[in-house]
Parts: C-alpha cells; sequence; structure tokens
C-alpha cells in the first residue's frame, strides 16, 4: 500500500513529516496528518500541545522555527525521543525548511524516506517497508 505522496500539508509544526507516521500508513482509520483538512485525525494530532501552542498561533510561519521560543521544552523533548528512537530530528527538519524552504525541504524527504526496492514511503515507525519489508536505512541529503 503506498499512501500516497509528500507534500507541505503533511509536514507538522514540529517538523514532523506525517507522511512517514504509522497513523498515516494503516488502512482502517488512517490520519491525514495533523495540519491536513482531511479527517480523521489520530487522537495524538488532536490533543498535541505543540500543535496547539498559543505561541505558534502568533507565530509568522506554521513551524515552530519562527517561534521566539524556539527551540522550546516541547521540541527538545520530542527531538531527543525521535534522534534515539528512529534516528529523525524534528530540528534537524526545522532548520533544513527554514534554510532551504518547504518545496526543497520535501524534495530531500522523498529522497530520503522512499523505500529503494519497491519505491513507496517508508515509515519511521517501522524497522522495515510495510510494503515489501526491506530494511529502512536512514538517508542524509541535506
Amino acid at each position: 500500500m503506498n499512501p500516497g505522496f509528500i507534500k507541505s500539508s503533511m509536514i507538522a509544526p514540529c517538523g514532523m513529516n506525517c507522511a512517514l507516521c504509522l497513523a498515516y500508513h494503516r488502512a482502517k482509520n488512517r490520519c491525514h496528518g495533523c495540519i491536513s483538512p482531511g479527517v480523521p485525525k489520530a487522537n495524538h494530532c488532536i490533543t498535541c500541545s505543540i500543535k496547539n501552542c498559543e505561541e505558534l498561533s502568533e507565530s509568522i510561519s506554521k513551524y515552530c522555527f519562527s517561534c521566539k521560543k524556539y527551540p522550546c521544552v516541547r521540541i527538545k523533548n520530542i527531538d531527543k525521543r525521535y534522534r534515539k528512537k528512529y534516528g529523525m530530528s524534528m530540528i534537524e527538519n526545522l532548520d533544513n525548511i527554514k534554510k532551504m524552504g518547504i518545496r526543497e525541504f520535501i524534495k530531500f524527504e522523498k529522497l530520503k524516506w522512499t523505500c529503494p526496492k519497491c519505491g513507496n514511503i517508508i515509515c519511521i515507525h517501522k524497522e522495515s517497508c510495510l510494503t515489501c519489508g526491506t530494511n529502512r536505512i536512514i538517508k542524509k541529503y541535506y
């Protein structure tokens, strides 16, 4: 199953690429990303303290990097967890979006997270491709 391609509405304010999330890849009750206009959304997206942050609603962009408190404790905590468990950094993502713009960032995300064997988007929460079982290899393009 290929849940689709990566688009800007799939990049969360925290820098998470929602197209990589297991909730996006599942067939039943699929989440469409925390800022995507589609419904339903996973509960963790609805109640997310980062997405619902008052400072974020007052920031220039829709991303945390434009907040005067960036990187805040919430971002640092989720960044630490995702670096350790999944080899991905929210802070690195946000810095790259700020530096290169969302379109270029998405181009590199597609290269980084596309399965080399079957061409589907790889889920960050699993060690192997959900479609063909190829082990996930973290590639750096930035």
